[in-house]
């Protein structure tokens, strides 16, 4: 379960590097792409909750760290002015 990043480009321009504790989001997300704002909303709890469930599956217990990036990421969401109008990019995933 290889710890793994992806960089977006919020519609505000500015980039950030998230992590998952797992490669699903390789799933959930294209580097290159742009998503809605709500898409990848969904895309974002969709792949930190798969995450999570596989880390409890293997240590018996969930990832917080892949709960906390979901918190981060909803609350720089609830910020954007206009998130049906605006996009987000995935400008790359790695591990």
């Amino acid at each position: 379960m290889p710890e793994t990043f992806w960089t977006v480009r919020w519609p505000d321009g500015a980039e950030e590097k998230l992590y998952s504790p797992s490669s699903v989001v390789a799933e959930m997300f294209q580097p290159g792409r742009r998503y809605p704002v709500p898409e990848f909303l969904w895309r974002a709890r969709v792949a930190m909750e798969r995450a999570s469930n596989r880390v409890q599956r293997k240590y018996g217990f969930a990832c917080t760290s892949a709960m906390e990036q979901l918190d981060r990421i909803e609350t720089r969401i609830a910020g954007i002015e206009d998130p049906e109008g605006a996009e987000i990019a995935c400008l790359d995933i790695s591990q």
